[in-house]
């Protein structure tokens, strides 16, 4: 007997099985049982391989599985007993079970055997039924989410898709498998840049495989263009990608949505920008008024004295300390304004950086910036800060907005903004940086690029990074810019602001 084993390796093989399996000679003997077997039929080992596996038919059958099993032996085939028609084989305790079986003939040098796999058919009839069930309930939920499922196959570089996805695509063929380059042919040029950098955030091992980008699809056909959002996530075989597997949906009612509610905001903040600037230009023009009219008399008196070539030289040194003293004022009048429309109390309170970035991210997009894509590395667990969760968020969305009009200025095909959220070891802050990768910033424009009124653009007034800077210091952090003059390299700016941490307790 272990000599049989060890030559057909049946041991190995039978304490694989899951299903009951019997050894069986061609007189019918059960000379060996796995552990299903015994499980499924009450016997011992011992017990089973004491019998004729006509005894685990009931006996109406048993003269008839003689006959069968002696017409099996003249002319053994692997094949399934009964040729479909429902078998019954019955338990040590007599209570009787329908089964499936299966059978398969193996030749030694000495003697054949009748290797019998038996599948309990009501277990197998429950399981198929639990399977059509989830798979009619998941088939349910997709279609009532509008869930189109792709498999995309990196070695083969292939893409299996379903019938959603070959809609959503304007695909006319039916072809549940398609070449990746002809996928990608139909997602916007303008758009394929950020999905690959999603895919290669997904491929890469030392991440979660997840994956996540929207982006638009035209039809073929049609032309027409429809915002889809997919998800999914990569699977990895010996640190290798090798299938990406998920599901996608059409947002472009979403997206018209977001879009006409953007135009709604940025109308809306265009309208109460001007408001401010109109009071705010009203006030300084009244402050700066008296002021500026003494110092033109004062002017006019030192003038008038040169070129009359008169001596009074008291006159014309009161004139110039009249001129001083006015400019003096008008400088403290303005500083007094500005300090009027800055001032309040600073509410501060602990809040998560990391959150607050990704705020900043969708006030920015929600203010019509959304032609860029984000990347994302944010520290984990890292502690509270401390300050105006308000004012920070306004800091991020002027860098945003800063590094989005420079790569629109170059006319960038791919635009990307790296915000890094880290702890500055050194201080013991919280370090924020924002990169983008546009033509960067000439040595002298660097130089003057945070002093008020002092801008590049056609348009604006050049206080962005004025009040940025403020408002870092009165959160009690700085900010400044990282010093980079090879323009056109698309090595890009980036800029640094720091922020205290919350003590325990507070």
């Amino acid at each position: 007997m272990s000599d049989l084993l060890k030559g057909l390796n049946f041991q190995l093989l039978f304490d694989a099985a899951v299903d009951a399996m019997l050894l069986v000679d061609d007189k019918g003997m059960i000379i060996f049982a796995n552990n299903p077997a015994q499980e499924m039929f009450g016997y011992t080992k011992e017990q089973l391989c004491e019998l004729n596996v006509d005894a685990l038919m009931p006996p109406r059958y048993a003269h008839h599985h003689q006959q069968h099993r002696q017409a099996y032996t003249q002319s053994p085939e692997k094949r399934a007993m009964g040729s479909g028609r429902p078998l019954v084989a019955m338990r040590k305790n007599g209570e009787e079970i329908q089964v499936d079986i299966g059978l398969s003939p193996i030749e030694t040098d000495q003697q054949r055997y009748t290797l019998v796999t038996i599948y309990e058919a009501e277990r197998r009839k429950q399981a198929e039924e639990s399977f059509k069930t989830s798979e009619e309930r998941l088939q349910l939920a997709k279609d009532a989410a509008g869930l189109g499922v792709f498999d995309f196959d990196s070695n083969q570089n292939v893409l299996h898709w379903d019938e959603k996805m070959r809609e959503l695509w304007g695909a006319e063929s039916e072809d549940s498998i398609i070449p990746n380059k002809r996928f990608i042919t139909a997602i916007h040029p303008d758009d394929r840049a950020a999905r690959q950098a999603s895919l290669e955030v997904a491929i890469n091992p030392k991440g979660n495989g997840e994956y996540s980008a929207e982006y638009r699809v035209i039809n073929p056909a049609t032309q027409v263009e429809r915002w889809v959002s997919a998800i999914g996530r990569m699977h990895f075989e010996d640190g290798v990608a090798t299938r990406l597997v998920g599901v996608a949906r059409d947002i472009t009612e979403q997206k018209l949505l977001e879009k006409k509610l953007q135009e709604q905001r940025a109308e809306t903040e265009s309208i109460s920008q001007q408001m401010v600037a109109a009071h705010t230009a009203s006030a300084i023009a009244h402050e700066l008024n008296q002021p500026l009219a003494a110092i033109s008399a004062y002017s006019e008196v030192a003038l008038h004295a040169l070129q009359t070539n008169t001596h009074y030289s008291d006159n014309l040194k009161r004139a110039l300390e009249g001129c001083v003293e006015q400019a003096q004022r008008a400088g403290g009048s303005l500083h007094e304004l500005l300090a009027f429309l800055q001032k309040g109390d600073l509410i501060v309170a602990r809040f998560d950086l990391n959150d607050a970035v990704k705020e900043a991210l969708n006030i920015a997009r929600g203010s019509g910036y959304v032609e860029f894509h984000p990347l994302l590395q944010l520290e984990e667990n890292m502690p509270e800060v401390i300050g105006n969760k308000i004012q920070v968020q306004k800091i991020l969305v002027n860098l945003l907005r800063n590094a989005v009009e420079a790569m629109r200025g170059a006319r960038l095909k791919s635009s990307a903004i790296k915000v890094e959220v880290r702890t500055n070891a050194a201080s013991n802050m919280a370090h924020v940086s924002v990169q983008d990768n546009g033509p960067g910033l000439e040595a002298e424009i660097a130089k003057r690029i945070f002093e008020p009124f002092f801008t590049t653009k056609t348009s604006g007034i050049g206080m962005g990074l004025a009040i940025s800077r403020a408002l870092t210091e009165a959160n009690g952090g700085q900010l400044w810019l990282e010093p980079n003059t090879e323009t056109g390299t698309n090595i890009g700016a980036t800029f640094h602001f720091t922020l205290p941490f919350a003590t325990q307790g507070a």
